[in-house]
Protein backbone atom coordinates (compact mmCIF):
# COMPACT_ATOMS: atom_id res chain seq x y z
CA UNK A 1 0.00 0.00 0.00
CA UNK A 2 1.27 3.47 -0.69
CA UNK A 3 2.79 4.89 2.31
CA UNK A 4 0.23 8.25 1.81
CA UNK A 5 -2.41 5.28 1.58
CA UNK A 6 -1.61 3.64 4.29
CA UNK A 7 -0.73 6.92 6.62
CA UNK A 8 -4.85 8.16 5.79
CA UNK A 9 -6.11 5.02 6.66
CA UNK A 10 -4.21 4.68 9.99
CA UNK A 11 -5.63 8.54 11.00
CA UNK A 12 -9.45 7.72 9.81
CA UNK A 13 -9.41 4.69 11.47
CA UNK A 14 -8.99 7.18 15.11
CA UNK A 15 -12.80 8.68 15.82
CA UNK A 16 -11.26 12.16 16.27
CA UNK A 17 -14.94 13.69 16.00
CA UNK A 18 -15.84 17.24 16.70
CA UNK A 19 -18.05 18.21 18.56
CA UNK A 20 -16.95 16.94 21.51
CA UNK A 21 -13.38 16.60 20.45
CA UNK A 22 -12.70 12.90 20.95
CA UNK A 23 -9.34 11.43 20.43
CA UNK A 24 -7.06 14.20 19.70
CA UNK A 25 -4.34 12.70 22.06
CA UNK A 26 -4.11 9.29 19.96
CA UNK A 27 -4.70 11.83 16.94
CA UNK A 28 -1.58 14.01 17.51
CA UNK A 29 0.74 11.00 18.86
CA UNK A 30 0.22 8.74 15.87
CA UNK A 31 0.70 12.24 14.05
CA UNK A 32 4.04 13.14 16.07
CA UNK A 33 5.35 9.65 15.37
CA UNK A 34 4.93 9.57 11.70
CA UNK A 35 6.58 13.17 11.47
CA UNK A 36 9.49 11.45 13.49
CA UNK A 37 9.70 8.56 11.37
CA UNK A 38 9.88 10.81 8.01
CA UNK A 39 12.91 13.23 10.07
CA UNK A 40 10.57 16.16 9.79
CA UNK A 41 11.25 17.18 14.00
CA UNK A 42 8.01 17.80 14.97
CA UNK A 43 7.44 20.02 17.77
CA UNK A 44 4.11 20.69 19.90
CA UNK A 45 3.20 24.48 19.86
CA UNK A 46 0.02 22.96 22.86
CA UNK A 47 -0.91 19.79 23.43
CA UNK A 48 -3.10 19.59 20.47
CA UNK A 49 -0.99 21.14 17.76
CA UNK A 50 2.13 20.00 15.74
CA UNK A 51 4.84 21.81 13.93
CA UNK A 52 7.29 20.59 11.50
CA UNK A 53 9.17 22.97 8.94
CA UNK A 54 11.58 21.64 6.29
CA UNK A 55 14.44 24.00 4.59
CA UNK A 56 15.45 28.14 5.74
CA UNK A 57 14.21 31.88 5.44
CA UNK A 58 12.71 34.31 7.06
CA UNK A 59 9.27 34.38 4.95
CA UNK A 60 7.82 30.32 5.11
CA UNK A 61 5.39 29.10 3.06
CA UNK A 62 2.65 27.28 5.48
CA UNK A 63 1.25 24.16 4.86
CA UNK A 64 -1.75 23.72 7.46
CA UNK A 65 -4.26 21.19 7.81
CA UNK A 66 -6.85 19.97 10.87
CA UNK A 67 -7.30 16.17 11.92
CA UNK A 68 -10.71 16.75 13.80
CA UNK A 69 -14.19 15.42 12.03
CA UNK A 70 -17.54 15.75 11.87
CA UNK A 71 -19.53 13.08 13.78
CA UNK A 72 -19.80 10.14 11.93
CA UNK A 73 -23.35 8.60 10.57
CA UNK A 74 -22.41 4.96 11.69
CA UNK A 75 -19.08 3.45 13.66
CA UNK A 76 -18.39 1.64 10.37
CA UNK A 77 -16.56 5.16 9.06
CA UNK A 78 -13.91 4.53 11.49
CA UNK A 79 -13.47 1.22 9.69
CA UNK A 80 -11.75 2.38 6.36
CA UNK A 81 -11.65 0.04 3.00
CA UNK A 82 -10.61 0.57 -0.55
CA UNK A 83 -13.10 -0.41 -2.99
CA UNK A 84 -11.89 0.65 -6.88
CA UNK A 85 -9.78 3.46 -6.56
CA UNK A 86 -11.42 5.09 -3.55
CA UNK A 87 -10.73 4.95 0.00
CA UNK A 88 -13.81 5.30 2.20
CA UNK A 89 -14.09 6.46 5.79
CA UNK A 90 -14.75 9.45 8.09
CA UNK A 91 -12.37 11.77 7.44
CA UNK A 92 -10.85 10.68 4.22
CA UNK A 93 -12.06 14.07 2.11
CA UNK A 94 -12.43 15.99 5.70
CA UNK A 95 -9.52 15.83 5.43
CA UNK A 96 -7.17 13.23 7.04
CA UNK A 97 -6.25 12.19 3.10
CA UNK A 98 -5.19 15.80 2.47
CA UNK A 99 -2.85 15.74 5.89
CA UNK A 100 -1.32 13.10 4.98
CA UNK A 101 -0.34 14.12 0.89
CA UNK A 102 0.85 17.03 2.79
CA UNK A 103 3.24 15.62 4.84
CA UNK A 104 4.67 13.61 2.33
CA UNK A 105 5.59 16.89 0.53
CA UNK A 106 6.98 18.07 2.97
CA UNK A 107 9.30 14.53 2.52
CA UNK A 108 9.77 16.23 -0.90
CA UNK A 109 10.77 19.16 0.00
CA UNK A 110 14.12 19.04 2.23
CA UNK A 111 15.61 20.39 -0.04
CA UNK A 112 13.59 23.11 -1.17
CA UNK A 113 15.09 26.64 -1.82
CA UNK A 114 13.27 28.31 1.05
CA UNK A 115 11.20 26.99 4.66
CA UNK A 116 7.94 25.51 4.35
CA UNK A 117 5.93 25.11 8.02
CA UNK A 118 3.40 22.64 8.39
CA UNK A 119 0.69 23.34 11.30
CA UNK A 120 -1.77 20.25 12.20
CA UNK A 121 -4.57 21.49 14.39
CA UNK A 122 -7.76 20.56 16.05
CA UNK A 123 -10.91 21.90 16.31
CA UNK A 124 -11.50 23.42 12.94
CA UNK A 125 -15.04 21.87 12.83
CA UNK A 126 -16.11 24.34 15.43
CA UNK A 127 -14.26 27.18 15.35
CA UNK A 128 -10.50 26.76 16.26
CA UNK A 129 -10.34 27.10 20.18
CA UNK A 130 -8.24 24.59 20.82
CA UNK A 131 -6.57 25.02 17.35
CA UNK A 132 -5.96 27.70 14.79
CA UNK A 133 -6.81 30.07 17.22
CA UNK A 134 -3.94 29.89 18.93
CA UNK A 135 -1.51 30.04 16.58
CA UNK A 136 0.91 33.03 17.14
CA UNK A 137 3.16 34.67 15.08
CA UNK A 138 2.45 34.12 11.85
CA UNK A 139 4.67 35.69 9.02
CA UNK A 140 5.01 34.02 5.71
CA UNK A 141 4.54 34.71 1.90
CA UNK A 142 0.99 32.74 2.10
CA UNK A 143 -0.85 29.84 3.29
CA UNK A 144 -2.36 26.44 1.67
CA UNK A 145 -4.83 24.09 3.28
CA UNK A 146 -5.98 20.85 2.00
CA UNK A 147 -9.72 21.04 2.51
CA UNK A 148 -11.94 18.91 0.04
CA UNK A 149 -12.45 21.68 -2.59
CA UNK A 150 -13.76 19.56 -5.78
CA UNK A 151 -10.75 20.79 -7.91
CA UNK A 152 -11.71 24.19 -7.36
CA UNK A 153 -9.65 26.59 -5.16
CA UNK A 154 -10.59 28.43 -2.78
CA UNK A 155 -9.47 32.06 -1.87
CA UNK A 156 -12.57 33.91 0.08
CA UNK A 157 -15.13 32.53 2.85
CA UNK A 158 -17.98 33.72 4.33
CA UNK A 159 -17.94 34.94 7.63
CA UNK A 160 -19.91 32.97 10.80
CA UNK A 161 -21.92 34.12 13.10
CA UNK A 162 -23.52 31.16 14.94
CA UNK A 163 -26.08 31.24 17.97
CA UNK A 164 -28.02 29.66 20.25
CA UNK A 165 -31.05 30.85 21.18
CA UNK A 166 -33.46 30.61 24.18
CA UNK A 167 -36.81 31.35 25.02
CA UNK A 168 -38.70 30.57 27.91
CA UNK A 169 -42.22 30.36 29.02
CA UNK A 170 -43.74 28.65 32.36
CA UNK A 171 -44.49 24.94 32.61
CA UNK A 172 -48.08 23.62 33.00
CA UNK A 173 -50.29 20.61 32.58
CA UNK A 174 -52.05 20.24 29.34
CA UNK A 175 -55.31 20.38 30.93
CA UNK A 176 -54.74 23.71 33.00
CA UNK A 177 -52.51 25.23 29.18
CA UNK A 178 -53.83 28.60 29.72
CA UNK A 179 -51.94 29.20 32.94
CA UNK A 180 -48.56 28.24 31.31
CA UNK A 181 -46.39 30.45 29.05
CA UNK A 182 -45.34 28.42 25.77
CA UNK A 183 -41.91 29.20 25.07
CA UNK A 184 -42.20 26.89 21.69
CA UNK A 185 -44.74 29.16 20.60
CA UNK A 186 -42.39 32.35 21.29
CA UNK A 187 -39.39 30.74 19.49
CA UNK A 188 -41.57 30.92 16.25
CA UNK A 189 -42.80 34.75 16.67
CA UNK A 190 -38.66 34.72 16.87
CA UNK A 191 -38.38 32.08 13.69
CA UNK A 192 -41.02 34.42 11.32
CA UNK A 193 -39.21 37.22 11.88
CA UNK A 194 -35.70 36.01 11.25
CA UNK A 195 -37.24 34.53 7.95
CA UNK A 196 -38.25 37.72 6.58
CA UNK A 197 -34.50 38.80 6.90
CA UNK A 198 -33.60 35.19 5.29
CA UNK A 199 -35.69 36.53 2.70
CA UNK A 200 -33.78 39.64 2.11
CA UNK A 201 -30.20 38.59 1.88
CA UNK A 202 -27.80 37.33 -0.75
CA UNK A 203 -26.29 35.06 1.47
CA UNK A 204 -26.77 32.48 4.17
CA UNK A 205 -28.81 32.35 7.27
CA UNK A 206 -29.85 29.07 8.57
CA UNK A 207 -32.69 28.82 11.04
CA UNK A 208 -32.98 25.89 13.38
CA UNK A 209 -29.90 23.40 12.71
CA UNK A 210 -30.83 22.30 15.70
CA UNK A 211 -33.80 22.87 17.97
CA UNK A 212 -34.98 21.54 21.98
CA UNK A 213 -37.90 22.44 23.32
CA UNK A 214 -39.99 21.24 26.21
CA UNK A 215 -40.06 18.09 29.22
CA UNK A 216 -43.19 15.88 27.79
CA UNK A 217 -45.63 15.83 24.74
CA UNK A 218 -48.70 16.54 27.71
CA UNK A 219 -46.85 19.59 29.41
CA UNK A 220 -46.67 23.22 27.95
CA UNK A 221 -42.99 24.36 27.17
CA UNK A 222 -40.94 26.39 29.55
CA UNK A 223 -38.04 26.76 27.16
CA UNK A 224 -37.05 26.46 23.54
CA UNK A 225 -33.62 26.83 22.39
CA UNK A 226 -32.29 26.76 18.92
CA UNK A 227 -29.18 27.75 16.86
CA UNK A 228 -28.70 30.07 13.67
CA UNK A 229 -26.08 30.11 11.69
CA UNK A 230 -25.63 33.41 9.87
CA UNK A 231 -23.28 33.69 6.86
CA UNK A 232 -21.95 37.06 5.33
CA UNK A 233 -20.61 37.65 2.03
CA UNK A 234 -16.94 39.08 2.30
CA UNK A 235 -18.96 42.71 1.25
CA UNK A 236 -20.74 42.40 4.57
CA UNK A 237 -20.24 43.01 8.12
CA UNK A 238 -20.25 40.79 10.95
CA UNK A 239 -20.56 42.79 13.26
CA UNK A 240 -23.45 45.06 11.44
CA UNK A 241 -25.16 41.60 10.78
CA UNK A 242 -24.71 41.21 14.07
CA UNK A 243 -26.35 44.02 15.05
CA UNK A 244 -29.18 42.99 12.67
CA UNK A 245 -29.24 39.71 14.49
CA UNK A 246 -29.96 40.69 17.90
CA UNK A 247 -32.34 43.18 17.36
CA UNK A 248 -34.70 40.67 16.11
CA UNK A 249 -34.00 38.47 18.94
CA UNK A 250 -35.14 41.25 21.29
CA UNK A 251 -36.29 38.99 24.31
CA UNK A 252 -34.46 35.76 23.73
CA UNK A 253 -31.13 35.27 25.87
CA UNK A 254 -28.61 34.50 23.47
CA UNK A 255 -24.76 32.55 23.15
CA UNK A 256 -22.69 33.89 20.38
CA UNK A 257 -20.60 30.30 20.41
CA UNK A 258 -18.81 31.41 17.07
CA UNK A 259 -17.56 34.56 15.02
CA UNK A 260 -15.36 34.83 12.51
CA UNK A 261 -14.98 37.35 9.96
CA UNK A 262 -14.67 36.87 6.23
CA UNK A 263 -11.50 36.25 4.50
CA UNK A 264 -10.08 37.00 0.58
CA UNK A 265 -6.79 36.67 -1.05
CA UNK A 266 -6.28 37.90 -4.66
CA UNK A 267 -6.35 34.98 -7.60
CA UNK A 268 -3.32 36.39 -9.38
CA UNK A 269 -0.46 36.91 -6.38
CA UNK A 270 2.50 35.40 -6.71
CA UNK A 271 1.38 31.75 -4.42
CA UNK A 272 -1.91 32.19 -6.41
CA UNK A 273 -0.07 31.62 -9.66
CA UNK A 274 2.24 28.79 -8.32
CA UNK A 275 -0.75 26.75 -6.96
CA UNK A 276 -2.61 27.56 -9.82
CA UNK A 277 0.41 25.94 -12.58
CA UNK A 278 1.05 23.33 -10.92
CA UNK A 279 -2.88 22.42 -10.60
CA UNK A 280 -3.11 22.93 -14.16
CA UNK A 281 0.85 20.64 -15.03
CA UNK A 282 -0.49 17.85 -13.17
CA UNK A 283 -4.35 17.63 -13.35
CA UNK A 284 -4.30 18.69 -16.60
CA UNK A 285 -7.19 21.52 -16.47
CA UNK A 286 -6.40 25.56 -14.57
CA UNK A 287 -8.58 25.60 -11.51
CA UNK A 288 -10.97 27.86 -10.98
CA UNK A 289 -10.78 30.46 -8.20
CA UNK A 290 -13.92 30.49 -5.93
CA UNK A 291 -15.16 31.61 -2.56
CA UNK A 292 -15.78 28.75 -0.22
CA UNK A 293 -19.24 28.25 0.85
CA UNK A 294 -18.70 27.66 4.56
CA UNK A 295 -16.04 29.53 6.96
CA UNK A 296 -12.37 28.20 6.10
CA UNK A 297 -9.35 27.95 8.27
CA UNK A 298 -7.36 30.20 5.59
CA UNK A 299 -8.70 33.12 7.62
CA UNK A 300 -6.62 33.19 10.34
CA UNK A 301 -3.29 33.64 7.88
CA UNK A 302 -5.45 36.23 5.92
CA UNK A 303 -6.47 38.22 8.65
CA UNK A 304 -2.65 39.27 8.99
CA UNK A 305 -1.89 39.69 5.49
CA UNK A 306 -0.61 36.45 4.71
CA UNK A 307 -2.74 35.39 1.05
CA UNK A 308 -4.29 32.03 2.03
CA UNK A 309 -5.79 29.18 -0.38
CA UNK A 310 -7.27 25.66 0.19
CA UNK A 311 -6.64 23.63 -2.46
CA UNK A 312 -7.55 18.85 -1.55
CA UNK A 313 -7.92 16.25 -3.56
CA UNK A 314 -11.31 15.44 -1.71
CA UNK A 315 -14.72 16.12 -2.78
CA UNK A 316 -16.79 18.72 -1.18
CA UNK A 317 -19.84 16.84 -2.04
CA UNK A 318 -18.81 13.57 -0.27
CA UNK A 319 -17.31 15.58 2.83
CA UNK A 320 -19.64 14.75 5.85
CA UNK A 321 -21.59 12.37 4.19
CA UNK A 322 -22.00 8.53 4.64
CA UNK A 323 -20.04 7.15 2.23
CA UNK A 324 -16.94 9.90 2.29
CA UNK A 325 -14.43 8.89 0.31
CA UNK A 326 -11.20 10.35 -1.68
CA UNK A 327 -9.98 9.26 -4.99
CA UNK A 328 -6.47 7.17 -4.37
CA UNK A 329 -5.04 8.74 -7.40
CA UNK A 330 -6.11 11.99 -6.93
CA UNK A 331 -4.87 11.89 -3.49
CA UNK A 332 -1.22 10.58 -4.50
CA UNK A 333 -1.14 13.51 -7.35
CA UNK A 334 -1.89 16.17 -4.20
CA UNK A 335 1.46 15.34 -3.37
CA UNK A 336 3.28 16.58 -6.04
CA UNK A 337 0.74 19.49 -6.52
CA UNK A 338 1.46 20.74 -2.75
CA UNK A 339 5.25 20.17 -3.55
CA UNK A 340 5.56 21.90 -6.85
CA UNK A 341 3.47 24.90 -5.51
CA UNK A 342 5.88 25.30 -2.55
CA UNK A 343 9.59 24.91 -5.15
CA UNK A 344 7.62 27.67 -7.53
CA UNK A 345 6.77 30.22 -4.93
CA UNK A 346 10.42 30.00 -4.02
CA UNK A 347 12.01 30.34 -7.52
Amino acid sequence: MHPVVELTRRLVAIASENPPGNHYAECVALLEAELERLDLKPRRITEDILEASVGEGDQPLYFHGHYDVVPAQDRSQFEPYIEGDRLYGRGTADMKGGLAAMIHAMVALRDAPGRVVLHLVPDEETGGARGSRLLENLDGIGMLTTEPTSGVVWNANRGAISMRVTTRGKAAHVGLAHTGVNAFERMVTLVNRLQDLRDEIDSILLIGGTIESGANFNVVPDTCTMTLDRRPNPDESVEEEKRRLLELLEGADVEIFQEAPSAASPDDGPVAEALAEAVADIEGERPRFEMCPGLLETRWYAQRGIPAYAYGPGALEVAHQADEHVEIPRLLRAVEIYARTARSVFR
